[in-house]
């Protein structure tokens, strides 16, 4: 029995007696409805958490971590240390060796860089020199970096599903339908297939209200809903070439945090005024700054992303804040990927910069410090953290020096978004793993009994 399948049998012992002396029932469709893209994008691009769990049905890093943070094997068969400084994957084939080693390659070269590239930082030559060896991939760090397993889980680091290698615990069967691999490494998913309906926030509304959808991804949060732990942080990114040393004064006097998760961001969602979002950092705000001495006709432009109404309505809002501190705000509205190839230039004064951050507080630090444009951070911060043997005490070096960071990088924390999720009655086993995405693997349909109707919730 595997560790997913234990953690769905306590929770039917605990939730559905009924079921408790007999098997979780294999079998059925499951409709799930969502309001991400109908075909998600490259695995660094597809980082809302829609769109990590709808892409990770069919395409999963070498690893995940399960709800307790528990390391569990994904696409790689297992992970070992033959050394302390060596960490080794087991693929299932040479195809997928050689898959994960080029969709590395990419992130961490010229020819579509991302700021996930910071969980390959403590491998030699930054993962840039990796090669496979038939169905082994051996990883040779620079320096102590214990958490690089859990690192590796990150849904960025999956291969491209357009990659034939890329394996899931589904396989692609037709349009917006994904039937159940039965050899996953895992155990084969409870259900025969899953339905993805794509569709927007009011055609999410109508299918769920008709019992079309037996799971709605990205509802509101509300008492009728379960959420994951809000790590797709949200931060205005900008050049310090191209606005005056009192920006930062300027923005983090103009905005109110508490107001933007409010009124403009869709819930789940949590003021962060750290580098880390709240599930790392809990440290409460320290008071705003009085603003600097307005001066009229500062002329800036606001990169988003085109595919975010929150990003969308925040960018909106900083307009009208900034405005009263002398800066005329331009929005210019850009495909993601066009998003962050301008900001692997350098090429933009200001952008809403949202990132899907591990579940670690280090490998977070380091995406976040790249993300910042500070990656000569890294080499310095880095190995400090990783020369630390305890678990805990990396965690609490890594949230020390982000506190610390914070006033030297042109990055200014906003908000963090969790996913909420509604799930109809017959859904049974459906949880959240560290990540945040929901486990729509470990999801089983209750058979149904004539003349009990259930109740949505």
């Amino acid at each position: 029995m595997t560790l997913r399948h234990a953690l769905v049998s306590l929770l039917l012992l605990g939730a559905m007696p009924s079921l408790a002396a007999g098997r979780v029932p294999y079998g059925g469709e499951l409709r799930v409805a969502h309001t991400g893209p109908a075909e998600p994008g490259e695995p660094a691009l597809a980082d809302s958490p829609t769109e990590a769990t709808v892409l990770g049905l069919l395409s999963r890093p070498p690893c995940h971590l399960t709800p307790d943070g528990h390391l569990a094997p994904a696409l790689a068969r297992e992970l070992s240390r033959p050394s302390a400084q060596v960490v080794r994957l087991s693929l299932p084939s040479p195809a997928q060796a050689t898959a994960l080693v080029r969709a590395w390659a990419r992130l961490t070269g010229s020819e579509a860089p991302s700021p996930y590239r910071a969980l390959l930082f403590p491998l030699r030559g930054e993962g840039r020199q990796l090669s496979a060896t038939g169905d082994t991939l051996e990883l040779a760090l620079a320096f102590p970096w214990p958490d690089l397993e859990r690192a590796l889980c990150h849904p960025a680091l999956a291969p491209p599903r357009s990659v034939p290698a890329a394996l899931g615990p589904f396989s692609a069967a037709g349009t917006h339908t994904v039937e159940a691999r039965l050899a996953w490494s895992q155990g084969r998913p409870y259900v025969d297939r899953v339905r993805l309906m794509p569709t927007d926030e009011r055609g999410l509304s109508r299918l769920w209200s008709t019992q079309e959808a037996q799971v709605a991804l990205g509802v509101l949060s509300d008492s009728g809903t379960v959420s994951g732990t809000a790590l797709y942080a949200t931060y205005l990114a900008w050049s310090p070439r191209r606005v005056p040393p009192d920006f930062r004064r300027a923005v983090e006097s103009a905005i109110d945090r508490e107001d933007l998760t409010r009124l403009f961001v869709r819930g789940p969602a949590v003021p962060m005024p750290h580098l880390l979002p709240p599930a790392h950092l809990s440290q409460s705000a320290g008071p705003r700054p009085s603003p600097p001495p307005a001066q009229a006709g500062r002329k800036v432009t606001l990169l988003y992303d085109a595919s975010s109404e929150d990003q969308r309505a925040v960018a909106e809002r900083l307009q009208v804040r900034l405005h009263d501190r002398g800066y005329a705000v331009a929005l210019e509205r850009l495909p993601r990927a066009e998003l962050r190839a301008r900001w692997a230039k350098g090429d933009y004064e200001l952008m809403l910069h949202s990132l899907l951050l591990p579940p670690v507080p280090g490998p977070a630090l380091a995406v976040v410090l790249d993300a910042a444009g500070r990656k000569d951070l890294l080499g310095v911060e880095l190995p400090r953290i990783g020369a630390l043997p305890d678990a805990a005490a990396r965690d609490t070096r890594a949230r020390e020096r982000a506190l610390a960071l914070a006033p030297s990088v042109p990055l200014l924390p906003l908000y963090a978004q969790g996913l909420a999720l509604r799930a109809a009655p017959e859904v049974g086993g459906l949880v959240f793993d560290a990540q945040g995405l929901p486990m729509l693997d470990g999801a089983w349909l209750h058979p149904t009994v004539p003349g009990v109707p259930g109740a949505r919730r």
